[in-house]
């Protein structure tokens, strides 16, 4: 008996100076095992005299090496537990040296840019417009012109999804690419004369770089009215330009093809310096797609455009890597 009780202590003092989850793996091996020298009473339980020794001497072993297991298990725990907030203190970021007390946050860059959009647009008469981010077909593309096989469809990495919202059919559901489909949307529900702004959300299969994210932001204009002309979407840009920017710029259209306008332009702003940047694309909205929307072309014409929000983030601010908006490091997000 003192044999055993020698054993488990000494099998004890072993499992108590483990110092990693691998040591503790062995001793398991080691102090458990079949071969184990706690085990290897079991097999002199025969050469006792009695009933009783053999069954005194049998508990005492058992109890050894429930012992030796518990103390194993604990241990195992205490390790684990170490080793875990060892890696929580190793990847946590430290940005004490940044934020030396709690602050109040403020918008994301793209939400200012957002919000300052739709402040601009509501001064110039238009209403915000919302629509769902998962689409149709329909919606997406052929009431935009964009039949099935249409070439322009080629333009877009389309995210297809397994779900059918109201009007839609499986298999035919997508990521929206655009945010095309809220100028649908609005001219099946709402009468003529229409002057909306339509933000928001849009999907498509690029790959992340410097100028280009898989989601991103759009915000699209539509004008529905009697007797529209190009003119009055070349004053509207200009309108928005010097609204937005400031009276040291200008714009300019450029011929173009969309298959929802007809005839279509990309638009370009002139910075003070005289430089030009391309800002987006424009048009007047194409017969077809009038249509779609349930109303006559010999009645009603308009003109929509287009350009994403991220980009005029990046043009105000003088962001070199769309990424950095996205990262969540806080010494690029309090510089705005």
């Amino acid at each position: 008996m003192d044999d055993i009780r020698a054993a488990q202590a000494a099998a004890l003092s072993q499992v108590e100076q483990a110092d990693s989850l691998e040591a503790i793996a062995a001793l398991d091996s080691t102090l458990l095992g079949k071969q184990g020298e706690i085990a290897a009473f079991k097999r002199q339980l025969g050469s006792l005299e009695t009933v009783d020794e053999k069954k005194a001497a049998g508990q005492a072993v058992n109890e050894a090496l429930q012992a030796v297991a518990a103390a194993l298990e604990t241990r195992q725990r205490e390790l684990g537990d170490a080793a875990l907030q060892a890696k929580v203190a190793a990847e946590r970021l430290d940005l004490t040296e940044y934020v030396t007390a709690p602050t109040r946050g403020h918008a994301h860059l793209v939400t200012q840019a957002w919000e300052r959009l739709e402040d601009v647009f509501i001064g110039l008469g238009f209403q915000v417009a919302e629509g769902p981010e998962v689409e149709t077909d329909w919606h997406n593309f052929e009431a935009l012109n964009m039949g099935e096989g249409h070439p322009a469809r080629g333009e877009f990495d389309t995210l297809f999804v397994d779900y059918a919202p109201e009007g839609g059919s499986e298999g035919r559901t997508v990521l929206r690419t655009h945010t095309s489909p809220v100028q649908i949307r609005t001219m099946l529900e709402q009468e003529p004369p229409i002057y909306i702004v339509a933000p928001g959300r849009v999907f498509r299969r690029d790959t992340p770089d410097a100028t280009h994210m898989p989601v991103f932001h759009q915000i699209e204009g539509l004008v529905i009215d009697r007797n529209i002309t190009l003119a009055d979407l070349a004053g509207t840009i200009e309108a928005f330009t010097h609204a937005f920017f400031g009276p040291g710029f200008s714009s300019r259209l450029r011929p173009s093809y969309f298959p929802f306008t007809e005839p279509s332009a990309e638009f370009d702003v002139q910075r003070p310096d005289g430089s030009w940047l391309e800002l987006g694309g424009c048009g007047m909205v194409h017969p077809n797609v009038l249509r779609a929307g349930g109303l006559d072309p010999t009645e009603w014409s308009g003109f929509a455009f287009g350009f994403g929000i991220d980009r005029m983030a990046v043009m105000r601010h003088q962001v070199a890597d769309l990424r950095d908006m996205y990262a969540d490091d806080i010494r690029f997000a309090t510089q705005f």
